[in-house]
């Protein structure tokens, strides 16, 4: 199979040299990556450092090579289009069918998806001329991400910066996967998703734990803001993730935190998507000193009362409409195997829709890829197959979507 085909677009904006994470990202994934900047941009990059990362030469007019067509053949044969920064003036040209350039003339060549990851000043973003050609460029297919908040050029801070490459490229990733996973069906409604490990704390330096690294919850929380929702995410402990772009981000650390932060959450949203992997016990009391071997003695036995069940609870209190989705990560036993103790589950927790994933060595914890089944309370089932967290996530937001 051969590597898929990407063009970067890089426009000429400060955040330009974030294409150069973003690139790293592509090639060492085995990507077969073409830079298209534009002539600003290479104010900010040289061609030489585009070039030497891609291993493809770097042009920015339609001139260049002109036997091979460039300005129509890329675009022609590629499997996807990134454009990171996009600009208001890159973002203007694109949604007006300008063609001044290699970039633009591509843009307007490519059948592939098609992904605009902006950067800007906040005044810029928010300016009603740039909101008309992102809603343009939706409206023809193309993918255009909300930009995060936080610093950008001088002392100003809000939203306009560029998201962090690893999530552009893990959306650029989701796209070839799955074309049609990032619709703005989801623009309107408000969700909130959990995510992580809870600990419970033994002592000042201990605690119990779990494996969940958080990545799924992410990135449910990732597809579904840049699907149109406006999305809180609990976040428990996780591995060094970043904050997804345009979401809110509340962090708590035990389970009983979590459950407060959820119910207050859950007050009016659409949609609650649970899968934070919460503690089922936690130590009756804290020691607070830091509990000291004692010789050969083994220590006393450590005394456990149990957790609530923060979903059970949450759909108790759902609101009329709400959707509630939970996950199960089971194993098999001589009782039955993964999916038959989700069933079990989906039936004694009563939320409206359960992901179930098989557990184990190298399967959904602390990995990249995930897989499963998503069993509804109407008795549909439906098989997830592996792929990225983010397609797992963008296929239970379809189901989701279809509910609300």
């Amino acid at each position: 199979m051969s590597a898929p085909r990407v063009l970067l677009g890089v426009a000429g904006g400060i955040a330009a040299y974030k294409a150069c994470e973003l690139l790293r990202r592509f090639t060492e994934s085995g990507h077969s990556v073409r830079v298209l900047p534009t002539a600003s941009a290479l104010e900010f990059i040289g061609a030489a450092t585009f070039e030497a990362l891609s291993g493809q030469p770097v042009h920015t007019g339609v001139f260049a090579d002109v036997p091979s067509v460039p300005h129509v053949k890329l675009g022609q044969e590629a499997d996807l289009v990134v454009v990171a920064p996009a600009t208001a003036d890159l973002l203007a040209r694109a949604a007006h069918g300008r063609a001044d350039d290699l970039l633009t003339a591509a843009l307007l060549t490519a059948r592939c998806p098609v992904l605009f990851a902006p950067a800007m000043h906040t005044e810029m973003w928010e300016h009603p001329a740039t909101q008309a050609n992102v809603g343009l460029l939706r409206e023809r297919g193309a993918v255009v991400l909300d930009p995060a908040s936080g610093r950008l050029t001088g002392k100003d801070t809000g939203p306009g910066r560029l998201p962090d490459p690893a999530e552009i490229a893990e959306l650029a990733r989701l796209l070839l996967e799955r074309p049609t996973a990032l619709p703005r069906d989801l623009a309107g409604r408000r969700v909130v998703v959990s995510a992580g490990g809870t600990r419970e704390a033994l002592d000042p330096v201990r605690f119990l734990g779990n494996r969940s690294s958080g990545r799924q919850g992410y990135a449910f929380a990732r597809v579904a803001a840049q699907r149109g929702a406006k999305v809180t995410l609990v976040a428990a402990h996780t591995a060094d993730l970043g904050d997804p772009a345009a979401v809110d981000v509340v962090r708590v650390g035990s389970a009983l935190q979590l459950r407060d932060a959820m119910h207050v959450a859950a007050k009016g949203a659409d949609a609650i998507v649970m899968t934070a992997a919460v503690a089922d016990f936690r130590p009756t009391s804290l020691v607070g000193h830091k509990i000291k071997k004692s010789g050969s003695a083994d220590p006393p036995p450590l005394a456990l009362t149990q957790n609530p069940d923060v979903l059970v609870e949450l759909v108790g209190a759902r609101e009329p409409g709400q959707v509630v989705v939970g996950f199960a990560a089971e194993t098999g036993d001589d009782t039955g195997d993964a999916l038959h103790h989700g069933r079990a589950k989906l039936a004694r927790k009563g939320c409206d829709l359960l992901v179930v994933n098989a557990v184990g060595e190298g399967m959904a914890f602390e990995v990249a890829d995930n897989s499963g089944w998503l069993l509804g309370a109407d008795g549909s089932e439906t098989v997830l197959p592996s792929g990225s967290k983010a397609l797992l996530a963008s296929r239970v937001w379809d189901a989701v979507a279809a509910r609300l």
